[in-house]
């Protein structure tokens, strides 16, 4: 009995959250997917979850392969390639995001947004029949002339729903330590020429100069926008221009083995829900309070590590949505070697995290 006994509390650890602790190789990965993907060419990196208006189920999965061969892959909720949406010839790019509505003289579209790192151009295909809309990519952080300042890496849309407007956060493999790092565009579309174009409205950023800043994620209800310092933490400004530039956090500076990389935004309700980030080589997700601490909608606090099967994870993406009978509570998607995503029924995180 003491043996049954012991060897049941063992389980419990197993699949408890992690908090504060670190864990051998066999106590991680813990959670399985419920598809993998069928695998890319190169080497996968970020994805993004299109919602379908009418049809959930027939929910896109987008996900880039970088390379100097690359593409953008695109993946039904089984995580079979849909080859005839697959964007192809595409010059390393990095990461993705998807905006809704974007309103144009020629008419509304859904977007993929995509980072092109050797053009140093962002990429605007319309959704769900990734068309290019973009008239062969949009340049910028024009006149920066530093050796790397132009490798475009992570992307971000934000959408103000006050204004109906949507913005644009690329980032890059290097930058200046000055505040402006990065650079936010405004997307519009150009009647003339038929195209999405960008202006920019503004630079911010803090940057500790230790690595890059490729993960970055928009909380548009609640309107942030949090970027990993890799290595370094993650921080936090206002994703509305207008509201300035001052840093309101910086958080998870000891929380991470060494990088800290894509960052994902889980809603539960309107205020509340939680911060997903990737522990890249513990290969755990870190989750952070959505709404903060009491008193102090600036402070995250670590609420625990959840370990999953993804390995080397760089990007992910979630939605609480119910696509289908396979995500009944919502889907979580995860980068993960070799040259794949993991496709994880939100219930088994959250059942996880409820155990902290």
């Amino acid at each position: 009995m003491k043996i049954t006994f012991w060897c049941f509390t063992c389980i419990l650890i197993l699949i408890g959250c992690e908090e504060n602790t670190t864990k051998t190789d066999q106590q991680i990965n813990t959670i399985k997917p419920k598809y993998i993907t069928e695998a890319t060419k190169h080497d996968t990196d970020d994805p993004a979850i299109w919602i379908h208006p009418t049809n959930p189920a027939l929910s896109l999965i987008l996900g880039t392969d970088k390379d100097e061969d690359g593409a953008l892959y695109v993946y039904n909720l089984e995580g079979k390639i849909i080859q005839n949406k697959v964007v192809g010839g595409l010059k390393r790019p990095n990461n993705v995001d998807v905006a809704y509505g974007l309103q144009t003289p020629f008419g509304i579209f859904d977007i993929a947004i995509v980072s092109e790192r050797l053009t140093g151009k962002i990429r605007i295909f319309s959704l769900p029949d990734l068309k290019e809309i973009d008239g062969g990519g949009i340049a910028v952080y024009i006149g920066e002339n530093e050796k790397d300042y132009r490798d475009l890496m992570g992307i971000a849309a934000y959408h103000d729903k006050q204004t109906n407007k949507i913005y644009v956060i690329p980032g890059r493999k290097y930058g200046p330590t000055d505040g402006t790092y990065l650079w936010q565009y405004e997307l519009y579309g150009d009647q003339e020429s038929k195209t999405v174009k960008a202006r920019l409205v503004r630079k911010f950023g803090q940057f500790s100069g230790q690595k890059e800043i490729e993960a970055i994620a928009v909380d548009n209800e609640l309107g942030f926008i949090y970027y990993s310092d890799e290595t370094f933490g993650i921080r936090k400004y206002h994703a509305n221009p207008s509201k300035g530039n001052e840093e309101l956090a910086l958080f998870g500076t000891k929380d991470f083995t060494e990088d800290n990389e894509g960052i994902s935004i889980y809603n539960k309700d309107e205020k509340t829900g939680y911060i997903l980030i990737s522990d890249q080589q513990r290969n755990t997700f870190n989750v952070y309070p959505r709404e903060g601490a009491v008193n102090n909608a600036h402070k995250h606090k670590l609420i625990c590590r959840v370990p999953l099967q993804t390995v080397g994870s760089d990007g992910n993406d979630v939605t609480p949505l119910r696509l289908n009978h396979h995500f009944k509570t919502g889907l979580f998607v995860a980068m993960s070697e070799p040259k794949v995503f993991h496709f994880y029924e939100w219930n088994d995180l959250e059942r996880i995290i409820k155990k902290k």
